[in-house]
């Protein structure tokens, strides 16, 4: 090969660091990560005049639970440029607000590929990078007959599952996930680069040999390490609706699942509240929706416990309950792993979650451990019995979560 491929081979080269950019990615143990990706033709994911990509994402983020998966959409730079950021930010709102991430059409998409458990693409070469990587994937739209039969891509348009437009995105997402086979795209991934690691000194010496000039000796040709991404956990906007169950008091623990409200959507999708032995509301307090807010049953707000516009939590926690008179409990999340609450009846209590083995923070959305308690008062339970700790499950998680009593 002349040049190699520089984009996949700091794809390949990155790969030990997947563990790092989940993390950076807010996506905790336990949870799926979903990337949603799109070419820019005509007929990719995005380019179709039914407005399928936006449905798609809203679809996704009202059906997969909160805590048990994370979406993130990588766009083509041209799609970006071709529309504007505002309008394409505008497609994106009610997924944005119920949780979805876009990622930087420049930087930030190869990490995201490699912290995938699944990609839901198109024809493009993001969805076939993620294949030859080992990542399931799924097309969500493939005009096979757009590209050359003899092609890599469209070898993988006749492998790869499609995505049925009327059946649950869930299962199928679990199924890709669930049947994949290492090295199932063996083939393709030979396929990407006749010379993978070796683009740099390739690409390098050609350089050299067009300038007529010698190649340095002592340096050797290398190329940049992909950045770790900043930390960048989901945040939910759009009101939450929360189904819990399995309420027990040996020890005491309470089982979770949450689904964002998107749009004008059902609060839930069809099933899962069946299952549940109650439901509740949770709003943030910087929704769009007002008026929801002197609905929900709790109210949260995300911020610094040092936030001089809001905090201390302390100071936060009483002024909402007065505002807000009909919720039953509302949260100050002051860290990835922790959230302040009080009670409607005055208690001021600290939700902390006990670190991973690793010791590294849990990153569950401490949201979830206020729905925890709020779920375990409202069954009548009283708060002296949750303490000193209480398992919160969300889906096959457990989450010890350190329950303490502060001063009011």
């Amino acid at each position: 090969m002349l040049a190699g491929d520089p984009c996949y081979d700091r794809v390949l080269a990155a790969l030990p660091q997947r563990d790092r950019f989940r993390r950076a990615l807010g996506v905790a143990p336990g949870q799926r990560l979903i990337v949603v990706s799109s070419t820019w033709s005509s007929r990719s994911l995005f380019g179709g005049t039914d407005d399928l990509l936006p449905r798609l994402l809203s679809q996704l983020a009202a059906e997969l639970p909160a805590d048990e998966y994370r979406t993130t959409a990588v766009l083509h730079p041209n799609i970006w440029h071709g529309h504007g950021p505002g309008q394409v930010r505008a497609w994106l709102d009610s997924a944005r607000r119920a949780g979805l991430d876009a990622i930087s059409p420049l930087e930030g998409w190869r990490q995201a590929l490699i912290a995938a458990d699944c990609v839901l693409g198109d024809h493009s070469s993001v969805t076939y990078y993620a294949a030859s990587i080992g990542v399931p994937v799924v097309l969500g739209t493939f005009p096979q007959e757009d590209l050359d039969p003899l092609s890599p891509v469209a070898a993988l348009g006749r492998t790869a599952p499609r995505l049925l437009r009327h059946g649950s995105l869930r299962e199928q997402i679990d199924r890709a996930i669930a049947l994949h086979e290492p090295g199932q795209y063996k083939q393709l991934a030979e396929q990407t680069s006749s010379s993978p690691g070796e683009s740099a000194t390739l690409l390098r010496r050609l350089f050299y040999d067009l300038m007529d000039l010698k190649e340095p000796e002592d340096h050797p040709a290398l190329l940049d390490p992909l950045p770790l991404p900043p930390y960048a956990p989901a945040r939910r906007t759009a009101p939450v609706r929360v189904l819990t169950g399995a309420i027990g008091t040996d020890p005491p623990h309470v089982a979770v699942v949450r689904h964002a409200v998107v749009g004008d959507g059902p609060d839930l999708p069809e099933g899962p509240a069946e299952q549940a032995d109650t439901t509740h509301t949770v709003v943030d307090e910087e929704t769009r929706e007002t008026g929801r807010l002197q609905l929900a049953d709790v109210v949260v707000r995300c911020a610094a416990a040092d936030d001089p516009r809001v905090g201390p939590p302390a100071a936060w926690t009483s002024e909402a309950l007065a505002r807000y008179p009909y919720c039953g409990l509302v949260a100050y999340v002051d860290g990835p792993d922790r959230c302040v609450v009080r009670t409607r009846a005055g208690d001021l209590v600290r939700l902390s979650a006990a670190p991973d083995p690793d010791g590294r923070p849990d990153l569950c959305d401490p949201a979830a451990y206020a729905s925890a308690l709020y779920a375990w008062l409202a069954s009548g339970r009283p708060l002296n019995e949750a303490l000193p700790e209480i398992t919160v499950r969300t889906g096959a998680t457990a989450h010890r979560v350190t329950v303490e009593l502060l001063a009011p």
